[in-house]
C-alpha cells in the first residue's frame, strides 16, 4: 500500500549537549552540528582500568555530575567534590577505548581528571577524550549504507525527542501513582515542540530553517532504552518506573520488541551550521 505522507510545522523547543557520556546534559539555547552530532556531545568519557567505558548503568552518581560549558574549558561538578576543569583544547597520551563494540583512539585526559572520578564514582576509572581524527561508523543497516560518523554517543550522533512525546510518558506515570519525568531522563539532544506524541518516530525527514540555510537531519532508527531513564537525574536513585510505563505502550516491532522512546538520527545536510531553540522546523510524515 502506498504511503500517505503530511507535513509538520515545528519548532525547535530545547537543545541538549552532553559533554561527558552518561553524565547530566547542558540545556542550551544554541549549539554548532558537527557531523558527529552537536559539537563537543559525547566527546569525553569515563572508562575502568581496562579502557571500557563505564556509564549510570554501573554508576548512577554519574547524574550528579553537571558540566558547564565555557569559553576554553568545560567545568564539572559533583555533590562534596572541588570543581574539575578540563580544557577543551588539551589532552594527555594516546589510547584506545571500548564503546560498546568499538575499540576507537582516543587520548587520556591525566590523573588530576582520572583521580577525580575515581574519588567520587568508587571505583578506579580514567576520563579519555575522543581523538577527532578516528572514524568511528554508525550501523549502516540503519543509514542505508550511508557513512554516519558519531564520537562516544551509543550509536547514532543525534537523539530527537519532543514535548508531547515526555508530557504522554508523564501522564502514564502519573496514572500509576508515580511522579512527572522531564527531557533529563530520555537525554535526547533535541526536542520539538508543534507535534504529536511520537511523531518523531514517523518523520522521514527532518528540515531546520537558519540564517546560513537548511540543515537537514535524517531519524534512522528508533532508541531502544536500556534502565537508565530510570536513574533520578536530581537524586541518583534508580528505580523501575518508567521502564514499566513504557512496557505499556512502546514495545517496538522495528527493534525486536525493545522498548523505544525517541529516534536516532544524523546529519544528511548542513554540517557546520548552528542550530537555535526557537528554530522553524518542516518534515515529511509518513503513515504506512
Amino acid at each position: 500500500m502506498e504511503s500517505l505522507h503530511s507535513d509538520i510545522d515545528a519548532r525547535i523547543a530545547q537543545l541538549w549537549v552532553y559533554p561527558v557520556k552518561s553524565c547530566a546534559g547542558i540545556d542550551v539555547s544554541e549549539a554548532v552540528l558537527t557531523e558527529t552530532g552537536l559539537d563537543l556531545d559525547r566527546a569525553w568519557m569515563v572508562v575502568d582500568e581496562h579502557g571500557e567505558f563505564v556509564s549510570q548503568r554501573d554508576h548512577p552518581r554519574m547524574a550528579l555530575i553537571q558540566p558547564k560549558l565555557r569559553h576554553s574549558d568545560i567545568m564539572l561538578r559533583a555533590p562534596g567534590m572541588l570543581a574539575l576543569h578540563l580544557s577543551v583544547n588539551e589532552v594527555e597520551e594516546p589510547v584506545r577505548a571500548r564503546v560498546w563494540d568499538d575499540v576507537v583512539q582516543a587520548y587520556d585526559m591525566g590523573n588530576v581528571a582520572a583521580q577525580w572520578f575515581s574519588d567520587f564514582l568508587g571505583a578506579k576509572l580514567r576520563l579519555v577524550r575522543f581523538d577527532p581524527e578516528h572514524r568511528r561508523l554508525a550501523e549502516m543497516k540503519w543509514t542505508h549504507g550511508r557513512e554516519v560518523t558519531t564520537q562516544f554517543a551509543d550509536g547514532f550522533p543525534l537523539l530527537v525527542t519532543s514535548e508531547a512525546s515526555h508530557a504522554l510518558l508523564s501522564e502514564k506515570l502519573q496514572a500509576a501513582g508515580q511522579g512527572a519525568v522531564d527531557a533529563r531522563r530520555m537525554r535526547p539532544n533535541i526536542v520539538l515542540s508543534g507535534v504529536q506524541a511520537h511523531d518523531e518516530d514517523r518523520l522521514a525527514s527532518i528540515v531546520v530553517d537558519t540564517p546560513e540555510g537548511p540543515v537537514e537531519l535524517k531519524p534512522c532508527k528508533p532508541c531502544a532504552r536500556c534502565q537508565i531513564p530510570d536513574v533520578d537525574p536530581d537524586t541518583a536513585q534508580a528505580g523501575g518506573a518508567v521502564n514499566a510505563a513504557l512496557r505499556g505502550y512502546r514495545a517496538d516491532a522495528r527493534v525486536g520488541g525493545a522498548l523505544t522512546f525517541g529516534m536516532n538520527a544524523y546529519v544528511a545536510d548542513g554540517a557546520e551550521r548552528t542550530l537555535r531553540v526557537g528554530q522553524a522546523v518542516r518534515g515529511r510524515l509518513a503513515f504506512d
